[in-house]
């Protein structure tokens, strides 16, 4: 030891002139020195660890100053955000003298997956569970005191009250993710760039009615008292799922009915001959809920007329069927009074009419279908649908006019009672192949509809018309009337996006229609007896119409304005008969 000192002083007066002997002399007394200063500083502890000793039989609390703190993330490496960090500790329970976990503290992760918490004691292990839906749970042991080496003798080293638990990955439970549904209410109204879409399978006010009823209830639709409907004061195309249909509108249930698109401003997808008013596109409901569920309902109106349907769905694997049938009974009564008032007749004549409408009939509608998921990307879709309906109308009209001579006016009073009947079968069938490609939003759609139908009408009118008071004569009409048509339409479509604000979108379109429709009007001939026909107000013909199209448009957004440009090329050939006089014209 000495020699140790020599040499460290040798190097250390090297260049002085201080003899070897005061050195060694300096050395031994620095080493007495360090030695007295480590005696006195054990003493001095243990007197302060003395004086701050807890009585006797009570233990010393340990300070709470445990600081824990990470990162959660998913496989791949990204934040997750809002997920629980909770800590636990095991304590004894006075009432069960069992083990079990207490809670302590607990937070949710940041935006970027970060957590902390802090004032954690540091005696004893804690636990630390992480959870987030969708993610399998994490628990973790954490402890910020040091083990005991093996045999019981302390560990080494000074604890540590910070731990840093790193990036904590969490897997996604797969099994979880299929049992957690989401479900939120959009608003009845979207607008897009082109359309407005009116949600209304929550309607309940049209809930046992027609599509009429529902668009009385769409903003920007009119509907007058007869039931024709008006889109900028012209009559819409109706569309059902996107395709030209010609069934009406008092034969499609609302409660099939899951929103309407009100195209105003059609763009280049859509046939060119659309016209001013736009189109009206019914878009039907459609179940694909995993398993098995349906619903029935019921409903009477206050005029007695009742409707009831039921709903049913399954899916299981890589099928889904999906039905629905809708009955509705119809018991309508329509009242009205027109007033005319000629102001330029000298003198003044006016009419004056009172009318009174019933209808009653019943009509069904079922529709079936199933998709088939061949892959995760492609899907085989079949639907069917059958529409059957029988009606009924009654009315009576009763017109007081005023007829003009050279003497002055004369009024005259007529009444016109009219009843029939009207039936109308149709049915139809759709074909649908959609893929969706890896990019979000690239799809490819292929579809394949038919639909056919025909209808038979007869009316008979009786007209009384009145002479001071009393019937003076009566005349006999009756109309009857039927028809046949059929549609083929087939499409496809694809859709390519363009960053995240715009899309490209193009297709092919055929469209083959043809009718057939006639109508004729007897008048009846008290000579004869009977109904004689009367040519010249016969409207009997049948035509045909074939479009082939192709079309291109393209959307983008810049800040706050949209906009869509699109072209489309069309060859259509139209070609019709007069069916009394064999007359034949075209159009291409």
């Amino acid at each position: 030891m000495c020699q140790e000192y020599v040499a460290g002083f040798r190097l250390l007066v090297s260049n002085t002139t201080i003899p070897l002997k005061t050195a060694v002399t300096f050395a031994l007394q620095m080493k007495i020195m360090k030695k007295l200063m480590l005696v006195l500083g054990v003493c001095f502890s243990s007197l302060c660890l003395l004086a701050q000793a807890p009585p006797a039989g009570q233990r010393m609390q340990m300070p709470s100053i445990g600081h824990v703190y990470g990162k959660v993330v998913d496989a791949d490496g990204k934040s997750i955000s809002d997920a629980s960090v909770v800590v636990l500790q095991n304590k004894m329970d006075t009432a069960t003298k069992k083990m079990k976990e207490i809670f302590l503290k607990g937070t949710a992760t940041q935006k970027n997956g970060d957590f902390d918490i802090e004032d954690l004691p540091v005696a004893g292990a804690l636990k630390i569970k992480i959870s987030a839906t969708g993610y399998t749970p994490i628990d973790q042991s954490v402890s910020f005191m040091q083990a005991a080496k093996p045999g019981g003798a302390p560990a080494g080293g000074m604890p540590s009250f910070d731990k840093d638990l790193g990036k904590v990955k969490m897997l996604t439970d797969v099994k979880q993710l299929a049992e957690v549904t989401i479900s939120a209410r959009t608003s009845s109204l979207r607008l897009d760039i082109d359309k407005k879409v009116f949600s209304v399978d929550k309607n309940i006010v049209s809930a046992g009615g027609t599509a009429l009823d529902v668009m009385k209830n769409v903003p920007s639709v009119n509907v007058d008292i007869d039931g024709n409907v008006a889109l900028r004061n012209s009559t819409p195309q109706i569309y059902v799922d996107g395709r030209p249909t010609t069934l009406s509108l008092d034969q499609i249930p609302a409660d099939a009915i899951e929103s309407v698109e009100v195209i105003t401003n059609p763009s280049a997808k859509f046939d060119a001959s659309g016209g001013g008013a736009g189109i009206l596109n019914i878009v039907l409901k459609k179940n694909k809920k995993t398993g098995y569920n349906g619903n029935v309902r019921a409903g009477v109106d206050k005029r007695g007329g009742v409707n009831g349907g039921v709903d049913f769905n399954a899916r299981q694997g890589k099928v889904n069927f999906f039905g629905s049938l809708n009955v509705n009974q119809m018991k309508g009564r329509t009242t009205g009074t027109t007033d005319r008032l000629n102001l330029l007749d000298s003198p003044q004549t006016k009419i004056h009419q009172v009318n009174a409408n019933r209808n009653q009939g019943t009509f069904v509608f079922g529709r079936a279908g199933l998709d088939y998921f061949i892959t995760n990307r492609t899907t085989l879709s079949l639907a069917g649908f059958r529409v059957h309906g029988e009606f009924k109308p009654y009315e009576t009209i009763g017109i007081t006019s005023d007829s003009l001579y050279s003497s002055g006016t004369m009024s005259a009073f007529s009444n016109r009672t009219s009843t029939g009947g009207r039936v109308f079968d149709g049915k139809g069938l759709a074909f649908g192949l959609k893929y969706l490609f890896p990019t979000e939003g690239e799809e490819l759609t292929f579809d394949a509809n038919y639909f056919g139908g025909k209808n038979s009408n007869n009316s008979n009118y009786s007209t009384d018309y009145y002479k001071t008071g009393s019937v003076d004569r009566t005349l006999l009409q009756q109309i009857r009337g039927s028809g046949k048509d059929a549609n083929f339409v087939f499409q496809t479509d694809y859709v390519k996006p363009i960053g995240t604000k715009s899309k490209f979108e193009t297709g092919l379109r055929t469209q083959i229609r043809s009718r057939d429709n006639l109508n004729n009007n007897y008048v009846f001939d008290e000579g004869a007896g009977q109904y004689v026909l009367i040519p010249s107000s016969a409207s009997n013909y049948s035509n045909s119409d074939n479009v082939y199209a192709a079309y291109g448009s393209f959307t983008s957004q810049i800040k706050n304005f949209g906009y869509k440009i699109g072209l489309r090329a069309e060859s259509s050939n139209y070609t019709g008969k007069l069916v009394e006089s064999n007359e034949k014209f075209s159009n291409s």
